[in-house]
């Protein structure tokens, strides 16, 4: 996968300069960590790769949801972040979510180059990893994190068929996992299927499909986007649900981050029967 950074730098310009200098000298490409010094990051869910890679110290300005550096000065929301604060910091590398959250036009707003940490599965995770790595000048690191986390995925325990799930996103108007959707990676890994077929990151579903569906697995996330929901079975229109229903921390499984491998391994647990 190639790696989406926006950069400032005009770029016939580089490439001008690049043919002109090209007789003069060889050309080696500087460190990743004398370019990046002062980070921004906008997508909590890259803030614990960061932390594990060992450049905590050069992250300058977080999201107020994030909550893994504590003295990096809060800049807001990742859907609505105060330019104004970010350019007070002078970083020079802003990591964002994804295009729709942080677009073209915004990026051009702030004075650092731009990576777009919007991983869809685990392998992407694994390569935004590497990505990291790179920019921050800590490759080895890198390695070592993404050795880490495959090593989880080889823990995870045979099943004598794939069971089918249903992931909940939201009980209000009803909203699941679609087959663009971090949860689809997590469930295939620990050994599962999405029975939600839909090429979507979330799909609005109808009680009454959900009970067409039939999934052996009704999970429900509790979070920030499922705020105190009711227990599936004691809603009406699910006492007919003949899925075992299970609970999940919202922040484990939704986030596409280094925690989604440990939802892999928890989520094979529950299809063991070990929870």
């Amino acid at each position: 996968m190639t790696m989406t950074l926006y950069s400032r730098f005009p770029t016939r310009l580089f490439i001008t300069v690049l043919v002109l200098l090209a007789p003069l000298f060889s050309l080696k490409a500087p460190r990743a960590a004398d370019a990046y010094d002062r980070v921004v990051v906008l997508y909590a869910a890259a803030s614990p790769i960061i932390k594990e890679l060992g450049a905590g110290n050069r992250v300058v300005g977080i999201t107020r949801t994030d909550h893994v550096f504590s003295d990096a000065v809060k800049v807001g929301s990742h859907l609505k972040p105060n330019i104004e604060m970010i350019n007070a910091l002078r970083p020079d590398l802003i990591v964002a979510g994804s295009k729709r959250a942080f677009p073209r036009e915004m990026a051009e707003r702030v004075r650092a180059d731009v990576f777009y940490y919007d991983p869809r599965t685990l392998e992407e995770i694994l390569s935004k990893v590497a990505d990291l790595g790179r920019l921050l000048g800590n490759e080895e690191e890198a390695a070592a994190l993404a050795g880490r986390l495959r090593r989880k995925l080889a823990s995870v325990r045979p099943l004598p068929s794939r069971p089918t799930v249903v992931y909940e996103i939201s009980a209000k108007s009803l909203r699941v996992a679609g087959a663009r959707s971090i949860i689809t990676s997590i469930i295939e890994a620990a050994g599962g299927e999405n029975a939600v077929k839909v090429d979507k990151k979330h799909v609005l579903l109808s009680p009454e499909r959900v009970l067409e569906l039939n999934p052996d697995f009704y999970v429900y996330q509790v979070g920030p986007m499922n705020k105190n929901p009711e227990p599936p079975l004691k809603r009406p229109f699910f006492r007919s649900l003949r899925s075992k229903v299970v609970e999940v921390p919202e922040f484990e499984f939704a986030r596409p981050g280094i925690n989604a491998f440990d939802a892999v391994v928890d989520l094979n647990k529950i299809f063991n029967g070990e929870y």
